[in-house]
């Protein structure tokens, strides 16, 4: 492509030129603004942030389509209804209309996607309040006068004819410098009919251009979690890297930071969201991408929340400042205007910090009689009235991120005195859902801080308190022990030992704990089933897309009785040499025979001349057989004795593409409902533990949400180290990490690293009272000169829970409009 266009530039543009000149002189279109004139690239630096969806890594190659748009559509439909919760734009992302070619709405592949054209999208989401948007290459305006006017007819039919408000222009190819005058042109007759046209800049040139289009992605980054954007440091979960992105030079806003991606590593989401909303508050925010409905189905109020609390104040929240960070931290903000400051605190270390926030005009405040100040995140409390000038302390968790509200006039929010709270609903014309939070065994007597006479009626988990919308007080008592220790907490260092004779084991036990599946299989996982119509809807529309199905990126494919699904190896992971397939049969069972399925005769055969036919099989991970492998036409068979109770199996190199792995006992098909399969782990004889450290422990109380988090401070390799535990007899695998584990992607590769893993390890009731061993092995000769540790913690933060519901006093609540 790039040596097409250097043709172009060398022997046709000249003549093209001329054309193109006398063509646009004639053309109804304005001519280009003088350089002395003022462009206004459909927002400034004042305009408030617009709530951003856009389909990047729902959709890949291929494209969106009408059926699924529908759906999606459907799911922000609903949170609307429920929550009120609003997005302004949706965007589809590459090949909808561009990609990876110059394409048009006619072409034969918009047309299969959107038979009906942008209408019938266009007409769901008007009453949302949703415009569209699209990805687009900046070029595309042909070698001629007039491919270049049915380029610029294109853009402009998408302003006038569907209003759309945002053009993501992306590297499909660069801007042609003789072609910067037509994209002039196409802007100035777009923004005829959408004045506030938004246009990105992902990484292009426009030269001249440039004053025509909006903001920039700030330093070319993309945030697809363990992707795109890792952790510089080890870490209690994925997205430190993401929080540690600081701030925009200058705090200006006309810069895209890629938004939140919701589709891997979705843990400490909130944190994320509040960090790019309400900290950064670029022209685009809140910003998501990816699969929102992959949450927790308890999650949405959350996601909600913040995103209705960002609308509420996003008229003030246009003006920003920077904290001094010997006083706040890092990447501390205040926005705000004098009467009302949003702060956002963050804490990147390993042990929570306390801050003392100054309520008076270091962080923005005119002065007046008193200052109430209300943290909204990570969770909801009403920290006080104070004194103007006076401060108010504030501890921030560990690679967490807190947002309050400092106002000298009394702020909208209904809220709780004497509690923790999360504001499940607050909508005009439903009943307020208000979830108040406490830690085990404690108690609290709580009062309601609302509008006088807005509630008639007040229950408590189904129990009548409606005294409490009159003034009065509650004492509620949360169930549970009270905690004896911190929930966060560290456990200790690891210690040097020898490497453990059972170091395979432990190895192993970590291989089957985890798996390859896409980063999106294991946020379903995750998150779990739900009982949300749209949710489940916008989940199907995305795992039943045929591009995803085709890309053989989840393990179940080898377990459905469909020959036309397959679990392929990533042919985009980098430096890799190949790993073992292993199959978990999810518990012991007596099998006699396990067959594995490939495309075809000619693909058993390549597979048998270059691999080693080895293969082993156990019932614990601790004792290993070998096993026969035999071929014939498409299908390699492992013989078991049929006495024995199996569980485990191996093989020393996974195919590169398997359809269908069954197994037989006697002849009668095995249920395999339960069984999983990994093909990206290596073997372990082909690097071993080299050395080892241990630490100890015994933990007397679990509390809800509990992990072992297991950093490894230094360089180690890549897959160069490697972490499990031993309790008793009983060893147990991690089976999360940060760096992701190796996955067969449906976008592009984990990112590969070599250096500061943090291992992460479930902590269940039955581990308490038990002496819990945690062990790491190095695996690298080279790289051995890391510090590990072993911490406790906790997500979401071990609250108990009641349900506080507020009936309005007229049957119309007066929260705020949607």
């Amino acid at each position: 492509m790039l040596k097409e266009f250097s043709m172009f530039n060398k022997v046709i543009i000249p003549a093209v030129f001329i054309c193109t000149t006398l063509f646009s002189f004639l053309s109804g279109y304005a001519q280009p603004v003088a350089a002395e004139d003022k462009v206004f690239p459909g927002a400034d630096e004042n305009t408030v942030s617009q709530a951003h969806y856009f389909t990047w890594i729902n959709n890949t190659s291929g494209g969106a389509n009408e059926k699924q748009t529908m759906i999606n559509l459907d799911f922000f439909q609903w949170l609307r209804d429920e929550y009120g919760m609003k997005i302004d734009i949706y965007a589809f992302d590459a090949d909808t209309i561009d990609g990876p070619t110059y394409t048009t709405m006619k072409s034969e592949k918009f047309l299969r996607n959107f038979p009906n054209g942008f209408g019938p999208v266009c007409q769901k989401a008007n009453p949302m309040g949703i415009r569209l948007g699209v990805w687009l290459g900046p070029d595309g305006f042909g070698n001629t006068a007039q491919e270049e006017q049915e380029r610029i007819d294109l853009l402009v039919s998408l302003c006038k004819d569907y209003n759309f408000r945002l053009f993501k222009m992306d590297a499909l190819t660069p801007l042609r410098p003789e072609k910067q005058d037509g994209f002039i042109r196409a802007m100035e007759a777009c923004r005829k009919y959408a004045p506030d046209l938004i246009v990105l800049n992902h990484r292009i040139d426009f030269g001249k251009a440039a004053p025509y289009v909006t903001t920039t992605l700030w330093n070319g980054d993309e945030t697809y979690i363990d992707v795109h954007m890792t952790n510089g440091q080890t870490a209690t979960h994925h997205r430190a890297g993401e929080l540690a992105r600081g701030l925009v030079p200058g705090l200006i806003r006309l810069v895209e930071d890629h938004g939140v991606c919701l589709s891997s590593c979705l843990d400490f989401w909130e944190d994320d969201l509040v960090t790019q909303a309400f900290s950064r508050c670029l022209l685009l925010a809140p910003e998501l991408y990816g699969n929102p409905w992959f949450l927790r189905d308890d999650e949405y109020p959350r996601l909600a929340r913040l995103f209705n609390l960002h609308r509420r104040y996003r008229d003030i929240l246009v003006k920003g400042m920077a904290l001094p960070e010997e006083q706040y931290g890092k990447n501390a903000v205040s926005r705000g205007d004098d009467k009302t400051r949003l702060i956002i605190l963050s804490n990147l270390t390993w042990n929570p910090v306390r801050y003392e926030v100054f309520l008076d005009e270091s962080i923005g405040l005119k002065k007046g009689r008193e200052v109430i100040v209300i943290q909204f995140h990570p969770f909801e409390k009403i920290l006080g009235r104070y004194a103007y000038g006076e401060k108010a302390s504030l501890e921030v968790f560990p690679f967490r991120a807190s947002l309050i509200l400092a106002s000298t006039s009394t702020p909208k929010e209904i809220g709780l005195l004497g509690c923790n709270y999360e504001v499940v609903r607050d909508l005009s014309g439903k009943d307020v859902i208000i979830k108040l939070l406490g830690y085990p065994g404690s108690r609290e007597k709580i009062s309601l801080l609302a509008e006088d006479n807005a509630f008639s009626h007040a229950t408590l988990d189904g129990k009548d308190v409606s005294g409490l919308v009159k003034g009065g007080r509650v004492e509620i008592s949360f169930p549970g022990k009270v905690l004896k220790q911190p929930w966060h907490r560290k456990l200790g260092d690891l210690q040097q030992c020898q490497v453990p004779e059972d170091a395979e084991s432990l190895y192993e036990a970590t291989c089957y704990a985890a798996d390859n599946n896409a980063l999106e299989v294991r946020s379903l996982y995750r998150s779990g089933p739900t009982e949300i119509p749209q949710v489940k809807k916008a989940r199907e529309a995305f795992f039943t897309q045929s591009a995803f199905i085709e890309r053989g990126v989840w393990d179940k494919y080898l377990f459905d009785e469909d020959m036309n699904t397959s679990f392929n190896i990533n042919p985009r992971l980098r430096n890799f040499n190949g790993g073992a397939l292993r199959v978990d049969f999810g518990q012991p069972v007596k099998i006699d025979k396990l067959v594995i399925k490939l495309k075809d005769s000619q693909a058993v055969q390549s597979y048998v001349e270059s691999n080693e036919l080895a293969a082993e099989v156990s019932s614990d991970l601790k004792t290993w057989l070998p096993v026969k492998i035999t071929a014939s036409e498409n299908m390699l068979t492992a013989a078991f004795d049929s006495n024995a109770k199996l569980q485990y199996f191996r093989l020393l190199k996974a195919p590169s593409k398997i359809l269908e792995i069954e197994g037989t006992h006697k002849g009668i098909s095995l249920n395999r409902s339960d069984w999983r399969a990994s093909n990206l782990f290596s073997w372990y004889e082909q690097t071993p533990a080299v050395k080892a450290w241990s630490c100890s422990f015994i933990l007397d109380e679990v509390t809800k949400g509990s992990y072992l988090a297991i950093p490894l401070a230094g360089r180690h390799g890549r897959e160069g180290a490697y972490a499990a535990l031993r309790i008793g007899d009983k060893i147990i695998g991690a089976p999360d990490r940060s760096v992701s584990y190796l996955t067969n992607v449906w976008e592009f590769r984990v990112e590969p690293k070599d250096d500061d893993y943090t291992y992460y390890v479930p902590v269940t009731q039955d581990m308490a009272g038990k002496k819990i061993e945690v062990i790491v092995f190095g695996m690298n000769n080279e790289m051995l000169d890391f510090r590990p540790e072993a911490w406790i913690t906790a997500y979401p933060i071990p609250f108990e829970q009641k349900e506080l519901v507020l009936q309005c006093a007229a049957g119309e609540h007066p929260g705020p409009e949607i």
